[in-house]
């Protein structure tokens, strides 16, 4: 299984135990499951991590955003888009959706209502964490 998380769902996976961090817990445990993500999502992400009220929340359990995004950046595997499609009226999404087809992906996991209506592009769906959990807990991705 091929996923691309947006990075609505890896920044909620930092800050509480949800279902977008059960869903990184339950990815770590199954080894046929690859994370991608792009420059652009990377970027995106020390982006939000560096904004205060993030790093106000990493403070508390002593950890810097360099250090989460170096994390991150291990268990995920880069691929570079060759072109970025103008299919919702979010440029950032559109990014989302270029590195999940550079990656061939199966699932992009959001929490954006804008990609989340689409339900699926070029054969990519596009779910919610709980979703892409279910689905990976039924074995059915």
């Amino acid at each position: 299984m091929r996923l691309v998380l947006d990075t609505n769902v890896v920044f909620s996976a930092l800050r509480w135990r949800g279902k977008p961090y059960q869903l990184l817990e339950t990815l770590s445990q199954h080894p046929d499951a690859r994370l991608f993500s792009s420059p652009a999502l990377l970027e995106e992400l020390a982006e939000v991590l560096a904004r205060p009220m993030a790093a106000q929340r990493l403070a508390l359990v002593g950890v810097t955003a360099n250090a989460v995004l170096a994390l991150y950046r291990q268990v995920v595997e880069v691929v570079e888009p060759a072109f970025v499609p103008r299919v919702v009226r979010d440029a950032d999404d559109d990014q989302v959706i270029a590195a999940a087809l550079a990656a061939q992906a199966d699932f992009i996991v959001s929490g954006d209502d804008d990609l989340l209506a689409i339900g699926s592009y070029q054969g990519i769906r596009i779910v919610t964490a709980a979703e892409a959990l279910r689905r990976i807990e039924a074995g059915n991705g």
